[in-house]
C-alpha cells in the first residue's frame, strides 16, 4: 500500500453531469470519453495502488496493469484515468468486465489473454506534492511533461480546445468504442466527487418492445423499470436493456397501465425460460443472477410482448444498450413485430490507435 500522508488515503474521484451538446464559448478542454473503469494511481516509493471509482483496490484484479505502472510511473505521481482492454475491435467493455473475477487462477489466465491498459487524463499529485489545485489546463502541461516517455499499454488521452474538432471525435471515435467527449472548464481545479466536468455522450432513439418489468423497491404497487426488447434476424425477441426514469407518480400509474398485459403473460412469452437462467448466459438474461448483481432482485413480471416504447438510448455493447435508457413515450401505432435491431445506427469502424494520431 502507499506510504502516509498523501498517499495514504484514497482521493473521491472528480465527476461529470450530463451535458445535450458540447459547452459553447472559449475555456475548455476537450477529451474523448473512455469506456473503461475510472481509476486513480497512487504510485509511491512503496508501490501502486489502482484505486476503483468506489475507493477500492483494483490491483489483484490486473496484476500485468500493476506491474507495468510501477515500471513507467516517476514516484511520488497520483493519475486519475481509466483501466481499459483493447480488443480487435478497439475497446472491449465486455472483455473488461470479465478481469473482476474472485478465482485468482481465472485472473491470472486472462491478465495474459486479455491484458489491460490505462489511459492518463488528469495528474493529482507529482514529486509527492499535490497540485489538485492548481487550474485543469495547467494539471495537463505538468502530465504531458510526467508522462511524456510512457510505453503502450500506458496512454495519455488526446486533448483539444478545438470544440469543432471535439465535435468531430464525438461521432469518429464512437467506432472505436469510445463513449463520448468530456469536457472540461480550463481553469478549474480539480474537485473530488464534485459534478464539475460535463461529459457528452450519443443520442439517439428506438423502438422496443415492453416484455416485462420490475417492481420499484419494496413495493408491489409502483413499477422500477420496463424491460425492454427486440427482434433479430431470426425473429428471436432479445433483451437489450431497461428503462426506468420515472416519477413515483408515474410509477404507480404505470403498474395499473401494464396490469391487463400481466394475465397469461407467461404462457407463450419468449423469456418464459429466463427464470431458470445461469449467470454468464449468452443472451444476458433479466433473471440471470451474475457477479455484478450485487445481491439485488432481479426477480421480473412478465407481460405479454405487445406494446411498444420510444427510448432515448446512447450505444450499444454488443447486442444490448450499453447504459440504463431514458423513456419518451409509447408508441401505439407501432405493431411490436417491427421493433428490430436494423432499425439502430452502426457507428462506423474506426481504428483506436489513430485516436492518439489526433491531437
Amino acid at each position: 500500500m502507499p506510504g502516509p500522508s498523501l498517499f495514504s488515503a484514497p482521493i473521491d474521484p472528480m465527476l461529470a453531469k450530463i451535458a445535450e451538446a458540447l459547452p459553447d464559448g472559449d475555456g475548455f478542454l476537450f477529451e474523448p470519453k473512455w469506456d473503461g473503469f475510472r481509476a486513480i494511481v497512487f504510485r509511491s516509493a512503496d508501490g501502486v495502488v489502482i484505486q476503483s471509482r468506489d475507493l477500492k483496490s483494483l490491483n489483484r484484479y490486473f496484476p500485468e496493469l500493476e506491474k507495468v505502472l510501477a515500471e513507467q510511473l516517476p514516484k511520488g505521481c497520483i493519475v486519475d484515468g481509466e483501466v481499459v482492454v483493447v480488443g480487435p475491435q478497439g475497446l472491449d467493455f465486455d472483455a473488461l468486465q470479465q478481469r473482476i473475477h474472485p478465482a485468482a487462477s481465472r485472473v491470472a489466465r486472462l491478465a495474459k489473454e486479455t491484458p489491460a491498459g490505462f489511459v492518463a487524463f488528469d495528474l493529482l499529485a507529482a514529486g509527492g506534492k499535490p497540485v489538485m489545485n492548481l487550474p485543469q489546463h495547467e494539471r495537463r502541461e505538468r502530465l504531458e511533461r510526467l508522462l511524456g516517455q510512457i510505453k503502450p499499454p500506458l496512454y495519455l488521452t488526446p486533448v483539444t480546445t478545438d470544440r469543432a474538432l471535439a465535435q468531430d471525435w464525438l461521432q469518429r471515435f464512437e467506432g472505436a468504442g469510445l463513449d463520448g467527449v468530456v469536457a472540461k472548464p480550463a481553469d478549474a481545479p480539480y474537485q473530488p466527487a464534485k459534478r464539475a466536468m460535463f461529459k457528452i455522450k450519443h443520442a439517439r432513439t428506438a423502438d422496443c418492445v415492453v416484455a416485462g418489468f420490475r417492481w420499484y423497491k419494496d413495493t408491489d404497487d409502483a413499477v422500477g423499470s420496463l424491460l425492454l426488447g427486440l427482434y433479430n434476424d431470426a425473429g428471436v425477441l432479445q433483451h437489450v436493456g431497461v428503462t426506468s426514469s420515472f416519477t413515483m407518480a408515474v410509477r404507480r400509474e404505470l403498474a395499473q397501465e401494464l396490469a391487463p398485459l400481466r394475465e397469461n403473460a407467461m404462457a407463450d412469452h419468449p423469456w418464459r425460460d429466463w427464470a431458470q437462467a445461469s449467470a454468464g448466459d449468452a443472451d444476458r438474461m433479466p433473471g440471470a443472477k451474475s457477479r455484478w448483481s450485487g445481491g439485488k432482485d432481479l426477480s421480473w413480471e412478465p407481460l405479454r410482448p405487445e406494446r411498444v416504447c420510444e427510448v432515448k438510448y446512447d450505444h450499444l455493447q454488443g447486442d444490448r444498450f450499453r447504459h440504463a435508457t431514458t423513456f419518451l413515450r409509447w408508441r401505439p401505432d407501432k405493431p411490436a413485430q417491427d421493433c428490430r435491431y436494423d432499425q439502430l445506427e452502426v457507428a462506423t469502424p474506426f481504428e483506436l490507435k489513430q485516436v492518439f494520431k489526433t491531437a
